[in-house]
């Protein structure tokens, strides 16, 4: 290993979780149960993923089914679209609304290169993927690890964002990129980028959801804890001002301060118009306290003085 491949090893060990494995089980089980579906999502041919990985570059996903769908019907296999006469892909990009007419281009010239001068055969890797016209990196490893289960860890803006406020990494690429590669179940590319880029599509896309999308990294993450959610391309907070997610980061970031505190000292130092009686009192705060609790960041105490709180250390 290399001085600075050593260095970036250390550099992105300061971030990871202390328990890396519980982390990725409970991301998995939670993209596992519920997510998103897809079409490009059941299926592991080469060709149908980079057809959905070009269409979907500045479009949202949500677009691109239809196009995805009537592409595929028009010319299914790659030997079809390599056979297709370019003006009539580019006409059908234009029609669809699919952005600039080059991916088009590119995606037709990839196609031919697969027939021509691979036989049909796919390369399996992001190095030989890169290889294809108009496939830049990204693009090869999410072709890499949707097809052939094969690639590195996905690095687009959801993931910088959900490791920036998950994991407090700092906003560099390098660093980036190492955390989430050491991250990643070894061999297990296609379920954890699909995954972890739904975290970010779903859980905690600008304005978090963290609680109504039941983000499975609450329990870890420095963001909900604090009730801090900027991030690279959230350079400001996103309003969120009195809901629960802020409270909660303030209950936490204020017992941070104390070993222990009862609700009426707790309440004032969370909302500056606590009453125990009103609507924001000792009900309200219970509300978020046992939040806290089921996510196991806050302990509950019944005493014969009264309930107090305190943070699981």
């Amino acid at each position: 290993m290399s001085d600075q491949s050593a260095t970036d090893d250390a550099s992105a060990a300061e971030y990871l979780p202390a328990d890396a494995g519980a982390v990725q089980d409970a991301l998995v089980t939670w993209y596992t149960a519920d997510h998103r579906s897809y079409p490009w999502r059941e299926t592991t041919d080469p060709y149908e993923i980079l057809v959905s990985e070009v269409m979907s570059q500045q479009t949202q996903l949500d677009r691109v089914v239809s196009a995805w769908t009537d592409f595929l019907d028009r010319w299914p296999t790659v030997a079809d679209l390599a056979a297709a006469d370019r003006s009539d892909v580019v006409g059908f990009w234009t029609a669809h609304s699919l952005g600039y007419n080059n991916r088009a281009k590119y995606l037709h010239e990839a196609a031919r290169q697969v027939v021509e001068e691979r036989d049909g055969e796919w390369p399996r890797n992001p190095d030989g993927l890169s290889e294809l016209m108009g496939v830049g990196p990204y693009t090869a490893n999410a072709v890499a690890s949707f097809a052939f289960d094969n690639g590195n860890a996905v690095v687009d803006t959801n993931v910088k964002r959900v490791l920036y406020r998950a994991f407090d990494v700092p906003d560099d690429d390098a660093t980036f990129e190492e955390v989430a590669q050491r991250l990643m179940p070894e061999g297990e590319s296609r379920i954890w980028n699909n995954a972890v880029m739904e975290l970010g599509g779903v859980a905690c896309e600008k304005t978090p959801d963290c609680d109504g999308a039941q983000c499975p990294w609450r329990e870890w993450c420095a963001a909900y804890q604090t009730g801090d959610f900027t991030a690279p391309d959230v350079p400001t907070q996103p309003t969120f001002e009195g809901s629960r997610r802020q409270m909660r980061g303030r209950v936490v970031s204020v017992l941070t301060e104390y070993d222990e505190l009862a609700l009426d000292e707790l309440g004032p130092r969370v909302r500056v118009d606590y009453a125990p009686g009103g609507e924001y009192g000792r009900e309200w705060l219970r509300g978020l306290l046992d939040d806290l609790a089921d996510d196991g960041i806050v302990a509950v105490n019944e005493g014969d003085d009264g309930t107090t709180a305190s943070l699981k250390r």
